[in-house]
């Protein structure tokens, strides 16, 4: 990795010529300057990534050097150094743009502690440039929104995996973008001009599941009046999604660790195996080692699966990501209802910001839809966010994060009780596989006898 370029602006010679000739031992590009002037000039003719800047210069004062620089390129580092008895000057100059800033005499150790870190930004914000390019050139969805570090790690990952036919498994809570990323993988693998089929494996009833995902031949069963192919063979040289993997019963789990194994499938009331030529995917917001403890998934599946794991944070531990996720909701759905909504007030973005999310991305984004859609200005408010408004006012602004699973379950219970405890009815009125519903019970913990604790 090559190192950086670094350009010091010291007006004392002797300190310039140690700071240099440190910097050129330890592999660094150095520039050297004794006034802004001629520092500008450099600056503007040369590349560097790292201005070590000091604060009184012959011609101007370093914060009005520093502010020119961040004019000129703003992703440039800039470390200030300041007299020891100048902290204002340093909390100045990190208000105005810079990374670091240091105090005369400069302890060396300090310095080269410091430039490592800034160095480090530095190659983050490279690596994420590219990255960003790479991904328009070749990723044609502008879903794929964030600034944070967690999600540039998972973004450099995807683009990592994507030219390989490895298995993996996207993991993280309901809401957070698993789907996105799924597209991102298969719009940049080898695979891309071949079929990505998706299946949800929580709402297709047990009895349908190997069906759908296997295909049957001609009179394999009542109603089996001609051959039909399964998603495998639909796939075929393409991606499989299989979203909700943890939902797959144990008999159907051992043929897909088969057509892993083998990469063949047989249709049900088939004589013959089928080649097929797919990349498998995965998606859960379970864990997995845990069911795998429990008994309910096969290890080997697990392993075989899991060759690769993209976790996706939840909303709440990337905050810096909501912001853009804001402005591109809000342009998505203007344009959508043909709205001319401008933006937000202050005080509805913040209560956006501070809020928990439960249901992650998926939930902001129908929070800005319906906000954009019933908005009397020109501006989101406050009053346009009537539940998060009351609901910050009551925390303090603080989070709420069990918000959608208390709704979530009182409808259930209410659909239960209305079916008189018939799951099949409850299920039809919730638009839900019964299947669906048996796990939503079990995880929320209701019962009859919870009806009143509900």
């Amino acid at each position: 990795m090559d190192r950086v370029g670094i350009l010091i602006v010291e007006d004392e010679e002797t300190q310039r010529s140690l700071l240099g000739g440190l910097l050129k031992k330890e592999g660094y590009t150095v520039g050297e300057a004794s006034d802004g002037e001629s520092a500008l000039a450099l600056f503007q003719k040369d590349i560097f990534e790292i201005v070590l800047l000091d604060y009184r210069l012959p011609d101007t004062d370093g914060l009005s050097l520093l502010k020119k620089i961040k004019e000129i390129n703003p992703a440039t580092e800039v470390v200030m150094i300041t007299a020891f008895g100048s902290i204002e000057n340093a909390v100045g100059a990190l208000k105005a743009g810079a990374s670091e800033y240091l105090t005369k005499p400069i302890d060396l150790d300090d310095l080269l502690f410091k430039l490592r870190k800034v160095e480090e930004k530095t190659y983050l914000i490279r690596e994420n440039m590219v990255l960003r390019e790479t991904l328009r050139d070749r990723f044609k969805s502008e879903e794929f929104v964030y600034q944070s570090e967690k999600m540039h790690e998972v973004s450099s990952l995807v683009v990592r995996i994507a030219k390989t036919d490895s298995t993996c498994i996207i993991s993280g809570e309901s809401g957070v973008g698993k789907e996105v990323v799924l597209n991102m993988i298969h719009a940049l693998s080898e695979r891309k001009d071949f079929p990505l089929v998706k299946v949800n494996c929580a709402a297709i009833p047990e009895t349908l599941l190997e069906s759908e995902l296997f295909g049957y031949e001609k009179g394999a069963f009542t109603g089996a009046y001609q051959r039909k192919a399964g998603k495998f063979e639909l796939a075929n040289k393409g991606t499989i999604f299989l979203d909700e993997i943890g939902d797959i019963p144990l008999v159907l789990q051992s043929k897909l660790l088969r057509v892993i194994q083998e990469k063949e499938i047989e249709r049900l009331g088939g004589a013959h195996p089928i080649k097929v030529d797919v990349r498998i995917i995965a998606a859960t917001n379970r864990n997995l080692e845990e069911e795998v403890r429990k008994g309910t998934f096969r290890e080997d599946l697990y392993y075989r699966l899991n060759v690769v794991d993209i976790v996706i944070p939840p909303l709440r531990e990337r905050k810096e990501d909501i912001p853009l996720l804001i402005d591109f909701f809000l342009k998505k759905y203007t344009m959508k209802h043909k709205k001319s909504v401008k933006g937000l007030t202050r005080e509805a973005r913040d209560i956006l910001v501070k809020y928990d999310y439960p249901g992650n991305v998926r939930e902001l984004e129908n929070i800005v839809e319906r906000a954009t859609v019933l908005t009397r200005g020109d501006h989101i408010t406050s009053q346009d966010l009537p539940n998060l408004a009351e609901q910050a006012a009551a925390a303090g602004g603080g989070s709420i994060r069990g918000t959608v699973e208390s709704i979530e379950r009182s409808m259930i219970m209410e659909a239960l009780v209305n079916a008189d405890w018939v799951q099949t009815k409850a299920a039809a009125a919730l638009g839900l596989s019964e299947r669906m519903l048996r796990y939503k019970i079990k995880k929320y913990g209701i019962s009859r006898s919870s009806r009143s604790a509900g």
